[in-house]
């Protein structure tokens, strides 16, 4: 494996000064000691130097996997480091989940950069296993390896000058750490408000009109594409004009699509829409670095040996992958090694039985023959909300395949409680269901399908394994545990990603989904502070309205 000393000669890729040259890089203790401009009669051999990549915002526990694996996988793509927002495994295990994520992160060698969760509880209106409190919160911020205070979902909260949300945010001031915002659809002075109260930026614009909005009142654009939210046909063509002001994030990403890129497939769709290729790199490698304070090397004399090889710069094949100038990955075989780590969880639930399940005519609102139904729409993570006719059998509301409205239910994983029930359009299952433990923000067992006994099985083996994705059909059962919080597993991520591919596989041939990412979309169904019908452990819930439908 390549070491710190050494030299090694490309194309550079100087995204400050906008230009392209041969070059020498000698690279000291970890650190470039000196760049040096040469003369090459035929330089069409050789291959591009640049900036790693950085991941402006992720949760790494969406992968599946713990940091030191996510790492492994990411390495290969070019990517350096992430902005890391340890909330899901904050709201299952609290401060213990946070010191997990930052004390593996630093068993390898790769950038983690870990945020203090703004919102644990996301909201009052669902169970999480924690809660942190401002004084939490400024603890977590003191320390080092915390750069920044973690997406501020709760914007009605700083538009009313909500006590505890002000202090958080007057924390971070004080320590001079960056607020990231999460306020979808806020737009005109309400947006001004929750900029102005010092939330500099945003991943949640679905729209170039919502992101324009933001960005004249002073707030940064990430351009999000992950496994289920894409965003970049929405936004990207404002990156001509604004990409001083942008990033590139995923937000949420399973490993199938992990193993296959991350950030430089973005930079490759920015090129093949015509973008400059300088503007587009300073989103992807300098803007992050700048805006968060990393210790991130940009390619520059004095700077950390953080730099990427690649074949050209049209698909941004990566060749090599240098951290602190260590050689962590050449032609997509990662040198990072798998790391022990022990699981922490909180898992307190029974299995359930088909009577937990039912839904009576009785207990769901119904409007003239018409139930609130739930729409998911495919790489989204907002909802519409419908009113469509029941299907009904023994006093019972049941799943209706032909009309593909399926029932949804929520299944408290802390502690034994009633199971919340809905019904959901647009998963296409023709049999079975889909269950999983992965359920923004808090995690509970979300699950959905065509019949009480499929819903049951699919249930009860994430139960049975302390949180997971499952999926039943007729004839077969699937299930990728997730002993770390429910959301993660200590195993090899290649062979993690090949396994979520088999039962993703499943999702969709055999159980009929017609979804991009079926256990991606399912996770959201249960994400209250995204509009506008979405279901807790609690109940149907407006997220318009912030209210309770029944």
């Amino acid at each position: 494996m390549q070491q710190a000393n050494f030299t090694i000669t490309g194309k550079l890729v100087d995204v400050w000064n906008k230009e392209i040259y041969p070059a020498t890089i000698s690279v000291n203790n970890g650190k470039i000691k000196a760049i040096t401009k040469i003369n090459v009669e035929n330089n069409s051999t050789l291959h591009y130097i640049l900036p790693g990549f950085i991941d402006s915002h992720v949760h790494v526990e969406s992968s599946m996997l713990i940091p030191s694996e996510f790492a492994r996988l990411a390495v290969t793509h070019g990517t350096v480091a992430t902005i890391s927002d340890p909330h899901e495994i904050a709201n299952v295990c609290g401060m213990q989940g946070v010191e997990f994520m930052i004390e593996n992160g630093k068993q390898v060698n790769f950038k983690f950069n870990f945020g203090a969760p703004s919102c644990v509880p996301a909201t009052t209106f669902e169970t999480a296993g924690a809660a942190l409190n401002s004084n939490d919160v400024r603890t977590l911020l003191e320390k080092p390896e915390i750069k920044y205070l973690s997406e501020m979902m709760n914007f009605p909260g700083v538009l009313f000058n909500d006590k505890e949300v002000m202090q958080k945010i007057k924390h971070a001031h004080e320590l001079n750490k960056p607020i990231d915002g999460h306020a979808p659809g806020l737009r005109g002075e309400k947006a001004k408000q929750y900029i102005d109260a010092g939330i500099s930026t945003d991943h949640e614009c679905f729209t170039a009109e919502e992101a324009l909005d933001k960005l004249k009142y002073g707030m940064k654009i990430l351009i999000r594409e992950g496994s289920a939210a894409k965003n970049f046909e929405a936004l990207i063509d404002l990156m001509n004009e604004h990409y001083e002001m942008m990033m590139f994030c995923s937000d949420d990403k399973h490993p199938d699509s992990l193993a296959i890129g991350h950030i430089n497939q973005l930079c490759a769709r920015a090129v093949a829409k015509g973008i400059d290729v300088f503007k587009i790199l300073q989103a992807a490698c300098i803007n992050p670095a700048l805006h968060y304070k990393l210790d991130v090397g940009l390619l520059r004399e004095g700077d950390n040996a953080d730099f990427i090889v690649a074949e050209n710069l049209t698909n941004f094949n990566i060749l090599k992958t240098f951290i602190n100038g260590e050689l962590v990955a050449e032609n997509g075989k990662t040198f990072i090694q798998s790391v022990k780590a022990n699981a922490i969880n909180q898992f307190n639930c029974n299995k359930v039985t088909t009577k937990n399940v039912e839904i009576s005519v009785t207990e769901y609102p119904n409007n003239n023959g018409n139930i609130p139904v739930i729409e998911a729409l495919d790489g989204q993570l907002i909802t519409n909300k419908l009113f469509l006719p029941a299907t009904i059998k023994n006093n019972l509301l049941i799943s209706n395949t032909e009309t593909d409205v399926l029932k949804m239910v929520v299944v408290n994983r802390y502690h034994n409680a009633t199971v919340a029930k809905c019904f959901i359009k647009n998963f296409g299952l023709q049999q079975g269901a889909l269950a999983s433990s992965v359920a923004h923000d808090s995690h509970n067992i979300v699950a959905v399908g065509v019949d009480d006994e499929s819903l049951v099985k699919a249930i009860n083996l994430v139960i049975q394994e302390k949180g997971g994705v499952s999926a039943v059909s007729n004839t077969k059962e699937m299930v990728l545990g997730l002993p770390v919080a429910g959301l993660m597993t200590t195993e090899d991520g290649y062979k993690v990603a090949e396994a979520y591919t088999a039962i993703d596989i499943m999702t969709k041939k055999d159980l009929g989904s017609t979804l991009g990412s079926p256990f991606m979309t399912l996770s959201f169904m249960a994400l209250l502070v995204i509009p506008y019908l979405k279901l807790s452990d609690k109940g149907l819930f407006d997220g318009e309205k912030f209210e309770f439908v029944h």
